[in-house]
């Protein structure tokens, strides 16, 4: 996967976690960088075990059943959950 922002390596990548001395990438993890991340969250399951969206704790069938109008205070028409 090519990196758009940031130093790349130029070893090809640590070798089962050795890194290479030289490399731009591998000495910024020896100096204590932080490993990047992929830019996805995977997606849980929710108490109902169907799985929730991204970011999410509760799947938007739960949302919608534990939805409250009068809570919420909708106008006369409720679109909650039409985003």
């Amino acid at each position: 996967m090519a990196w758009s922002v940031g130093t790349r390596h130029t070893c090809g990548g640590p070798v089962f976690g050795q890194r290479t001395p030289g490399c731009p990438r591998c000495d910024e993890l020896a100096a204590g960088a932080p490993a990047r991340r992929l830019g996805y969250q995977p997606r849980t399951r929710c108490g109902c075990g169907q799985l929730c969206e991204r970011g999410d704790r509760v799947c938007m069938s739960c949302q919608i059943r534990a939805h409250d109008c009068k809570v919420s205070g909708c106008a006369a028409v409720c679109t909650f959950g039409q985003w």
